[in-house]
Parts: C-alpha cells; structure tokens; sequence
C-alpha cells in the first residue's frame, strides 16, 4: 500500500512537470514567432529545444510507467504522453522552418552556380529524409494505438484487440524495414556508392507504400531494393549504416532501448567511403573547387540528417509489452 502511494506520488509530480513544461514550451513558441530579428529568434529556438528536451525526459518516464504493470489505469498517462508528442511536433515544424532558412543563405549565393548532378543528388537526399520522417510519424501512431488498445484493468484483451494489436506490430516491422533500407541508401548516395537514378528508380514504389500501406486492399511490392547493387551486402556488414542502426544503445530515450527515435544518441562513426563506380569517380575528379567545398557542406548536412533519424529510430525498433 506504501509503495502504491510512493508510486501515485511520482506520477503526480510528473505530470505537473510536464502541465508547467508545456506552459513554458508555449510562451518560448509564441516568442519564437515574434522575434523581431534573428539574433533574438535564434535565442528562442534554443530556449526552445531546451525546453522540449525536458519534456522528451518526462516522456520517457510516463512511457515507462504505461509499460508497468503497476499501473492499472493508464488513460491519463496515455493523454500526456500524447500532449507531449503534440509539442515535439511542434518544435520539429519549428526547426525544420529554421533550418530551411539556414540552407537558403548558405547556397543562395552558389545556387545559381550548382552542378546540375550535385542538384539532383540534394533532391534526392531530401526525399530519403523525407521518406523516413514520414515512416517514423505512422511508427508514432501506431504505438499509441497498441498502448490504448492494451492499455485497461484486464490482463489479457479481447482476441478482435489481439488481432488488430498483432497487426499493428506486424505494420511497425514493415516500417522498420524500409527505413533501414531508406537510411542505408542515404550513407551509399553521401558516399558515391549508388547512382541518384537508382535510387529515382524507385521513388514511386516508396511513396506507394508511405501512403496506401495502411489501405484494405493494399499490396505490396516486395522487391523494391532488390536491383540496388551492394544495398544488402552494406546493410549487413554495418557499413554505411548508423552504428545505432546495428547495435543496442544505452543511451535510447526509450522505453526497451532500442536501435533506432529520438533524442540523446552519439554521432554515428562515419563510413569509410566505398568503392565508387568508374564514371562516377570521373564525374567526381572533374569537380572544381568550389563544387568540392559545396560537396563537404552536403556530407555535413546528411550526417546529420543520419543522426536525427538515428536517434529518432531508437523509441521505434523495440515495443515495449505491457502486461
């Protein structure tokens, strides 16, 4: 009974946390939108990524207790859980406007004076991180759903929730799937290792899936990756894949610590480079200076799109059961 109460007690303080946290995170969002200049929305930003970084805590400890037995009913958690998620999302809108802004100054000025290959290859590295973020929010969705179907008095559920939470889990293997293959594709493209044309290849299949995979009369395609030379043989050696990708982290913000979303990660150890094919290497070698330094401003930025989904992967490769 003593423990029950110490137990109420810490839920009741995090919960009041997150109530004075998401207060905070909403004046830090409305003073982000009115900064009058950029040093000032730059400060804000940064308040505001401090801000939902203690709320992403706070989110890991309700998320372990929605996976307590302890716990019977799990409704509340499961609600501020999900006001947490709605600020996270809100923040990620914010950053991704922020850095938009931060890529146009950088090449504004180079824009016009890009090679038309390098153009094509950020394109297409957009689309792969695209790709995933979209992958990762249904991976959201159908978490919460499975702890609200399991969520309840009852230790075993009906078999018409069983079927529908084995479905669930049988979607977020799927996913995890094709973004192991999307976050493979993105290291082989930083690495000159695949052709921006294969990967084009197939961008109509991806999108097929992203959008019409939770469709009734959905069928999928179970050879999109399979022309794709060296993918599997570089997803299984490790090689230019995060190193999370391949090894459990102790530093996963999630619950059942997992190979894959969101937060507190290590920097991926960059791939050695791969062997390049011919004419690629040629096309390479013919690249002025100025390309060149365009080129290490593009590794930079995909290294670190490879470690933002690395990290937002972790709360993804593992469900927690509940009992």
């Amino acid at each position: 009974m003593a423990a029950t109460r110490k137990l109420q007690g810490e839920i009741d303080r995090c919960l009041k946390k997150v109530t004075e946290g998401v207060e905070t995170f909403e004046d830090i969002w409305q003073k982000v939108h009115n900064a009058t200049n950029s040093n000032q929305k730059e400060k804000y930003e940064a308040d505001l990524k401090k801000e939902i970084k203690k709320l992403q805590r706070l989110r890991d400890q309700i998320k372990s207790w929605i996976a307590s037995g302890e716990i019977k009913d799990k409704s509340t958690l499961l609600d501020y859980r999900k006001l947490i998620e709605t600020q996270m999302e809100r923040f990620k809108v914010v950053e991704r406007e922020t850095k938009t802004k931060a890529y146009s100054k950088e090449g504004l000025g180079a824009a016009q004076k890009l090679d038309p290959a390098q153009k094509e290859k950020d394109e297409v590295t957009s689309w792969l991180a695209n790709s995933i973020d979209a992958l990762n929010l249904q991976m959201d969705t159908f978490e919460s759903e499975i702890e609200s179907l399991q969520a309840g008095k009852k230790k075993r559920i009906d078999k018409d929730k069983q079927d529908r939470v084995d479905e669930l889990k049988t979607k977020l293997d799927k996913h995890r799937y094709h973004i192991r293959k999307l976050e493979t594709l993105l290291r082989m493209l930083d690495n000159m290792s695949v052709e921006v044309n294969t990967i084009k290849r197939i961008k109509d299949d991806v999108e097929y899936y992203i959008e019409s995979s939770q469709d009734p009369d959905f069928e999928e395609n179970e050879y999109i990756y399979d022309d794709i030379i060296g993918l599997e043989e570089v997803e299984l050696s490790g090689v230019g894949i995060p190193s999370s990708a391949t090894t459990d982290s102790n530093n996963s913000n999630e619950t059942g610590g997992t190979p894959t979303s969101t937060n507190s990660c290590t920097s991926p150890i960059p791939s050695p480079s791969l062997t390049c094919k011919t004419d690629s290497s040629q096309a390479a070698t013919e690249y002025t200076s100025e390309h060149s330094n365009h080129g290490k401003h593009c590794h930079h930025k995909i290294e670190h799109i490879i470690k933002q989904h690395s990290e937002q992967n972790h709360s993804h490769d593992a469900y927690p059961q509940l009992a």
